[in-house]
């Protein structure tokens, strides 16, 4: 009943906004589980996607969007609720991608869509970066549900990190063809079986969004773009305190 009446006021107004542009929507079953894996541009990916397809499609948000106190909290408590995000505690690495692969295999289980971002956090450049072999390959072999790839086009023009008010211009989606990894059922365990299943759908939303491929994590470039900012900044320092002191 939320979910619609969110769909219904978000997604109508999404779309009247912006007008996304939808490639291979037929790719997506009328009904039945399926993971819904694509790349990760943006905060409003978790927007477009869903108010473009007649189903639900539930996403996992961290657990501090549904925790947070006074009415800002509750107001974004039940938005992420509406739009179909599920809570995950993410203080610890390891519970954090236990619990929402747990959480994941219960969105399949009730015949639903499943949406998973395999880099495991936005690009910090645009670029798309390797996905992680936990959460996406590991639901997808304990189930059997096919995993159907998607790239998200432009939405980090909309809405780079960190601005609140979005710029109009049109996003793009594509959705492939759903992929099959039922031949490696019950191998979740084994880790280059995990690495391979995530490899070849990585291999496609590249293919779909036209990204260039970066092998290393995102969230280790970030860090590198971090380091490299920080790197600049203390450069900048010493060369301004090099020239007050000469000027002295």
């Amino acid at each position: 009943m939320i979910y619609g009446a969110m769909k219904f006021s978000i997604g109508g107004s999404l779309k009247l906004a912006f007008r996304p542009w939808v490639e291979g929507i037929e790719n997506v079953p009328a009904e039945g589980p399926a993971i819904l894996a694509s790349n990760h541009l943006s905060f409003s990916d978790s927007l477009f996607l869903p108010a473009v397809l007649d189903r639900k499609v539930t996403f996992i948000a961290k657990a501090e969007y549904f925790t947070s106190p006074g009415v800002k909290g509750r107001l974004t408590a039940a938005f992420f609720k509406g739009v179909g995000q599920l809570p995950v505690d993410r203080s610890g690495a390891r519970g954090a991608g236990e619990a929402a692969i747990r959480s994941g295999i219960e969105v399949i289980e009730r015949g639903e869509l499943f949406g998973i971002y395999p880099e495991g956090t936005r690009s910090p450049d645009g670029r798309l970066y390797r996905g992680k072999p936990g959460g996406l390959a590991r639901v997808a072999l304990a189930t059997g549900a096919p995993v159907i790839p998607v790239a998200m086009i432009n939405t980090e023009k909309i809405q780079p990190p960190g601005k609140v008010i979005p710029k109009l211009m049109r996003p793009g989606i594509r959705i492939g063809k759903p992929l099959d990894f039922s031949r490696y059922h019950g191998m979740d365990n084994d880790r280059f079986i995990l690495r391979s299943v995530t490899d070849e759908v990585m291999y496609e939303i590249m293919k779909l969004s036209g990204q260039e491929y970066v092998d290393i994590y995102a969230t280790a470039a970030k860090r590198q773009i971090a380091d490299a900012e920080k790197a600049a900044k203390d450069a900048e320092k010493a060369a301004k305190a090099d020239r007050t002191g000469k000027s002295e």
